[in-house]
């Protein structure tokens, strides 16, 4: 397969998700172009806004991609404008479809990025594809919402849609739940501020993710949605007591009832067996790996 068929366009190119995707990619062969909303610093980097259908026309006929990941999104959950998170995550997601198929762009895959927050709080206590989801804030219904609408294009676009639980890895911001814990410890701060310590989350690592990203471009699925997790549940309370260990010393938590969320989706753990049929063994980080690998990197380093 020659350079040009393996031409890829991230949108989102500069989260923490697309630095670690487009690095990833970039080793396995492929030819990166990044979508991005500030203005571009290099040559295959595009300025868009996801709200400007005639802009993301012009970036797709200039780039023409085989292949396109989209990545960007309003994805801090308690995001204070809950009509940006519709604009962006579901409009956002039916301009970039639409501008795809104007461009005459016949993609050989095209990656959409949801989330695990669709499922609310379930009455399951694993969590596969199956389930119904039940979102319980804006930003699991927007993308709950823009699920909907892509699964109108399949008859027009080879779609997967994935939702990826929880997961971190070094350079995302500190106001995620992982970063902020570990940053604390770094600091050596005698306290930190938490909510509820009883909820239970599958945690990833990001290598994990844009692993799975690349496999499943690569691989023969289409019209599938597909759970991206470790298939282990971990409590935040835990979490405080590998740091411990790992950091050397103890942490006070003090529970600030601010950062107990109305609705607080308690227990998120996945099933993927799916994601082994689509590609089979899957890449294991255990939490201590993440957790420690976080702590001996600083977080601003590059992915």
């Amino acid at each position: 397969m020659g350079s040009r068929s393996k031409r890829v366009l991230i949108t989102g190119a500069n989260g923490f998700t697309g630095r670690w995707l487009g690095d990833h990619l970039a080793q396995a062969g492929y030819e990166i172009y990044g979508l991005v909303q500030n203005p571009a610093k290099k040559p295959t980097e595009h300025q868009a806004d996801l709200r400007d259908p005639q802009t993301l026309r012009a970036v797709l006929e200039a780039v023409r991609p085989d292949y396109i990941v989209h990545l960007a999104a309003i994805t801090f959950v308690p995001h204070s404008d809950s009509a940006e998170i519709y604009h962006i995550n579901l409009f956002g997601t039916l301009n970039l479809l639409d501008a795809i198929l104007a461009a005459g762009v016949k993609p050989q895959k095209v990656l959409i990025a949801s989330s695990a927050n669709v499922y609310g709080n379930p009455p399951v206590e694993i969590i596969d594809e199956s389930v119904c989801p039940a979102p319980v804030n804006h930003y699991a219904n927007s993308k709950l919402a823009m699920e909907h609408m892509v699964r109108t294009y399949e008859d027009r676009l080879p779609l997967i849609v994935t939702r990826p639980f929880n997961y971190t890895g070094v350079g995302q911001e500190e106001h995620f739940l992982i970063p902020k814990i570990v940053a604390h410890y770094r600091r050596r701060e005698p306290e930190i501020e938490l909510g509820n310590l009883d909820v239970v989350r599958d945690f990833s690592d990001v290598r994990f993710v844009v692993e799975v990203y690349r496999r499943l471009l690569e691989s023969e699925a289409r019209a599938e949605t597909v759970n991206l997790c470790s298939g282990q549940g971990v409590a935040l309370g835990h979490i405080i007591e590998r740091m411990n260990l790992i950091a050397g010393h103890a942490i006070k938590v003090k529970v600030n009832p601010a950062f107990v969320r109305a609705n607080e989706v308690r227990r998120l753990i996945g099933d993927n067996a799916k994601l082994r049929r689509l590609i089979g063994p899957l890449p294991v980080f255990r939490i201590d790996d993440i957790l420690s690998n976080l702590y001996c990197n600083s977080t601003s380093a590059s992915a």
